[in-house]
């Protein structure tokens, strides 16, 4: 699992996106072509939102949790040529096991 070098604030999470097979029936697909990713790897967690009491709520998912996401869920950003995406942990549909 690589280590990322930025720290998610409040409920955010930091996810590698997983990439997908580039080949079907023998016909190679072009990175134009291909769909977004909805799946990913959890590679940092924030802290958790505050409630109105000023607590932390925990959050749900952990570092290295495979989490599935909506098509058009947080930013995306580039770092050191590797494509993350920072996302909130309520735009999250689930967790794989």
């Amino acid at each position: 699992m690589a280590e990322v070098k930025i720290k998610p604030l409040g409920d955010r999470v930091i996810v590698k996106p997983i990439e997908r097979e580039t080949m079907k029936g023998g016909i190679i697909i072009p990175d134009t072509a291909k769909e977004k990713p909805m799946e990913g790897e959890v590679l940092a967690v924030g802290p958790g939102k505050l409630n109105d009491k000023g607590e932390r709520a925990p959050m749900d998912v952990k570092k290295g949790d495979r989490v599935l996401y909506g098509k058009y869920s947080g930013t995306e950003i580039k770092l050191d040529d590797e494509a993350y995406l920072i996302i909130h942990q309520d735009e999250i549909l689930g967790i794989l096991g």
